[in-house]
């Protein structure tokens, strides 16, 4: 028996000991099988990492289940399945490659099983973890010779780029970083210039769609043994998270990785103009929907960004998804040279957590450069509202864990913000209930473009708009029991929300023009605006549908 060679505590076991078809499908190695093991992280499942360790020929690889961990918060049920059964996949690819695999199973964190795994493998090689989390847990081992860290070999830019282009205190901005990595690597330049004459076609990509050219269907993926297992797991262990877990539509075997990306390829040709829309009729669109398992290593993104470069498809539309991949290594750069903002000076405030969030009695303080204070509402986690735009797209996360940027940006974020929601809430909020989401690129996205909570660190504006945009860039206001043009409330939170708070944005170029259509509101329509806030605010606090008295007419609400 593996125990007779593995001395593990109660609450760890090996995962071979089990039943089931995972169970069955692993080997149990000996201690003694591999010169050298490898501890790959949730966040690592690509042979890559070990064909780019300095280390012994024969390696084994310790993967860990932690319970602790899918237990911290209360992750989307979907998250929590996608991230178990891509593991428990890789790790019977691994097998088959001729690794020694020794998968951990424990109710303990990461760093208690490593310290319990010290003893029958001695020192353990690993690589620098991309979550602050992991990277802080994992620090006293090192520091104990338990672990021997590495270098991260997934991703595609360096410290040097970074500081250079953008240095190590604010105001950050991405520019100058990408025209630094096209310049260095050479992507999409010609004679030391950009192909197409500038860096950015973002100009040419923000059209609405109206249904044509036609959206792909949603890629549907192969649906095994191991799935089905991981789904029970979720539903019986964590039926209390949010969501619903089906693995029917993410990739988790190699084979659903090769044809996820063979998906992208295929959708990157009318990417481009239609990046920014929103549909109901497509979730998606033309989005790759890569960014799970890149953020996995499933894909490393050189493979992706490869694949954009080796296509036909428009120029706008390569450019723009490189793009998108270079704002991930930026976002990573900057939440790392900040030690995930902590090392700015800003304004911070305790924050409010409340309900589901694990850690209602924390006692950091969190940016919260506008000192907006209010609870994230039950809309979010998927209660009624009567916004149109809101609650198809917290449908959409519901059942998905996922939306492409713009719902995110231009609707969640937007609408909390407007509402002066706790940027640590949405923070929290998008951190648990999307599959892609992990610190180093849920917090510089949300805290430093969702809100305004960096102030100017990262961005010179906040990202805020009122129904006008939503109407544009989507079809939600067609089947919304509001006007955009008449009575929707999101307009007069948008301007409520620029005369509260008008003293912030004093003196910020980008924001001179709204200010000054602010400064000429009538007060008559302040007072509305005022009103319509409150009550919007109150009725979503509650739980309650938002709603119009009358003829419909805003000013009744006053």
């Amino acid at each position: 028996m593996a125990n007779r060679f593995w001395k593990f505590e109660a609450g760890t076991v090996l995962a071979s000991e089990g039943q089931g078809a995972f169970a069955e499908a692993l080997s149990t190695p000996k201690p003694d099988a591999a010169d050298a093991w490898v501890w790959l992280a949730y966040d690592q499942l690509n042979v890559a990492f070990l064909e780019a360790m300095d280390g012994p020929p024969k390696m084994g690889v310790v993967l860990i289940e932690s319970a602790q961990k899918a237990q911290q918060r209360p992750y989307h049920q979907q998250k929590l399945g996608v991230l178990l059964s891509n593991q428990r996949h890789f790790a019977l690819e691994l097998q088959a490659l001729g690794y020694p695999v020794a998968y951990v199973l424990s109710r303990a964190s990461y760093s208690e099983v490593i310290v319990q795994l010290h003893e029958s493998l001695g020192e353990l090689h690993a690589f620098r973890h991309a979550e602050r989390t992991l990277r802080l847990e994992v620090e006293p081992l090192e520091q104990l010779g338990l672990v021997h860290i590495q270098e991260h070999p997934g991703w595609m830019t360096s410290r040097e780029w970074f500081l250079q282009s953008v240095g190590e205190t604010p105001p950050f901005r991405m520019d100058a970083f990408y025209r630094t990595v096209r310049q260095e690597t050479g992507w999409l330049m010609e004679n030391g210039k950009p192909v197409g004459g500038k860096y950015s076609f973002d100009a040419e990509n923000r059209q609405p769609w109206k249904g044509e050219p036609p959206a792909p269907e949603p890629p549907m993926f192969t649906y095994d043994a191991i799935d089905r297992e991981v789904e029970a797991l979720v539903r019986s262990t964590f039926h209390h998270h949010p969501g619903t877990v089906n693995l029917q539509t993410l990739p988790t075997s190699r084979s659903d990785v090769e044809g996820a990306l063979a998906f992208a390829a295929q959708v990157l040709h009318h990417f481009g103009p239609f990046e920014d829309a929103m549909s109901e009729h497509s979730r998606g669109l033309f989005h790759s929907r890569l960014a799970t398992l890149v953020n996995l290593h499933r894909l490393m993104p050189q493979e992706v960004v490869a694949m954009a470069l080796a296509s036909d498809a428009p120029l706008n539309c390569v450019e723009g998804f490189v793009r998108q991949m270079m704002w991930r290594e930026y976002v990573r750069h900057v939440h790392e040279v900040t030690d995930g903002f902590r090392s700015l000076n800003l304004h911070r405030e305790h924050a409010v957590r409340e309900g589901v969030w694990a850690t209602p009695n924390d006692e950091e303080l969190h940016p919260n450069h506008l000192r907006q204070r209010h609870a994230l509402p039950p809309a979010y986690w998927g209660t009624a509202c009567g916004l149109r735009c809101l609650d198809a797209s917290v449908t959409s996360v519901m059942e998905d864990g996922w939306t492409h940027h713009i719902p995110r940006l231009m609707v969640l974020s937007n609408i909390a913000n407007l509402l002066d929601v706790d940027p640590r809430a949405l923070t929290d909020w998008f951190h648990a209930a999307f599959v892609d989401a992990y610190d180093w690129v849920v917090e510089p996205n949300v805290l430093g473009m969702g809100t305004f909570a960096l102030g100017n660190a990262m961005m010179t504006k906040p990202y805020v708009a009122g129904a006008a945009y939503i109407n544009k860039m989507s079809d939600h206001c067609k089947s919304c029991r509001f006007d955009p043009k008449k009575n929707c409330p999101i307009t007069r939170l948008y301007w409520a929300y620029l005369e509260r708070h008008s003293p912030s944005f004093a003196g910020n170029h980008r924001m001179a023009i709204a200010m000054k259509n602010v400064s000429r509101r009538a007060e008559q329509e302040k007072e509305v605006d005022l009103h319509t806030y409150q009550r919007v605010l109150k009725a979503l606090l509650a739980g309650e549908e938002v709603r119009l008295d009358g003829e419909g007419d805003l000013r009744s609400w006053s």
